[in-house]
C-alpha cells in the first residue's frame, strides 16, 4: 500500500511542478512590473511634450569615449539644461 501512496504523492509533486513551469512559461498574468517606478533611472522626469530622441551611434570600445559623450552632448545640447532627462536617455 505504501508504493501507491508514494507513486500519488509524486504525481501530485510532478503536476504542481508542471503547473508551476506553464505558469511561469505563460506569464502568469504578471511580468514583474508591479512596480513601474522602481524602473526608472530617475525619479519625478518629466519629458516634454512631442520630445523624439535624437538617433545615436552605438559605443564601441575601439572607439574614443570622449568623442561618443562629445556627439551625445550635441545632439541633446537643446536639454542641457535637464540633467534628470539627459541620464535617463544616456
Amino acid at each position: 500500500m505504501q508504493g501507491i501512496s508514494h507513486d500519488a504523492e509524486e504525481a501530485k509533486n510532478n503536476l504542481e511542478f508542471l503547473e508551476e513551469r506553464i505558469r511561469a512559461i505563460e506569464g502568469g498574468g504578471s511580468f514583474g512590473f508591479g512596480d513601474v517606478i522602481g524602473l526608472c533611472l530617475v525619479s519625478d522626469l518629466v519629458i516634454p511634450p512631442k520630445f523624439k530622441l535624437p538617433e545615436f551611434k552605438k559605443y564601441k570600445e575601439a572607439s574614443c569615449p570622449w568623442n561618443h559623450l562629445t556627439m551625445y552632448c550635441r545632439k541633446m545640447a537643446a536639454y542641457a539644461g535637464d540633467e534628470k532627462l539627459l541620464i535617463q536617455f544616456f
